[in-house]
């Protein structure tokens, strides 16, 4: 039997690059890695914003984003790699009756086609509980965290100007945090936020609850581009920090 590389080392490499010669670092596939993806804003809400404050005029930015993260992974692990999609169901709903578009039947054809596990939830505790008990995380561990939506400095907030302007009403607040267990977590995993002003104080938030480094972005993320396959970046004026 080949040896595995330590957690750690594996996804060191996997977060540096992802050329061919990554193909051969292994992510357990017995762990799980959690993309973590929030709904989308109503078109009817934001056109009540200046246009330059609009948010999501397409509905797919988060879930685009998160199937490249997916390719990503599988391209770097030779597809050895266990991902779910953690999706929050009501905004994509809400934003289908808005569009006239069937956007479940799209995200599950993302799941079909890549050969992931794809859960949905519809309120924090409901994420909570997968990330903390979906699996069995005495045996399978979260290798990898990320979060691919609206936020703020203190929040993940999943269902943003989906049902109220420029609010939410389901979100995850830096202050619930602890209620992640720290023992789900692999050695080394990786965690990271794509969404706005994370690093401002979520990151050091979640890395006291739970251990873990969590990558975020002081200033704002822009989803301007991945259309093009290219993955969310920090608006001029911003970095990201853990």
């Amino acid at each position: 039997m080949t040896p595995r590389l330590p957690s750690f080392i594996a996804l060191a490499l996997l977060v540096t690059c992802f050329q061919p010669s990554t193909a051969e670092a292994k992510l357990d596939p017995s762990d799980e890695y959690i993309l973590l993806v929030g709904g989308p804003s109503l078109l009817e809400w934001e056109n009540y914003r200046r246009e330059e404050h609009r948010h999501d005029r397409w509905w797919g930015n988060f879930v685009r984003a998160a199937r490249i993260r997916v390719q990503q992974l599988q391209k770097a692990t030779n597809e050895e790699i266990n991902v779910t999609l953690l999706v929050y169901r009501p905004g994509y709903e809400t934003r289908a009756r808005e569009d006239g578009d069937p956007l479940i039947s799209h995200i599950e054809s993302v799941r079909d086609k890549y050969k992931v596990r794809l859960v949905w939830f519809s309120t924090t505790s409901e994420m909570i509980n997968y990330v903390n008990r979906g699996q069995n995380r005495s045996q399978m561990k979260v290798s990898g965290f990320e979060y691919f939506g609206h936020s703020n400095k203190y929040c993940f907030v999943f269902d943003y100007s989906n049902e109220i302007l420029g609010a939410s009403k389901v979100f995850l607040h830096q202050s619930q945090l602890s209620q992640l267990e720290r023992k789900i977590f692999a050695r080394g995993a990786y965690c990271k936020s794509w969404g706005c002003h994370s690093g401002e104080s979520m990151s050091g938030a979640f890395r006291k609850a739970t251990g873990r480094k969590m990558i975020g972005a002081v200033g704002k993320t822009d989803y301007s581009e991945v259309w093009k396959q290219t993955l969310p970046f920090v608006s001029p004026g911003g970095r990201w920090t853990s």
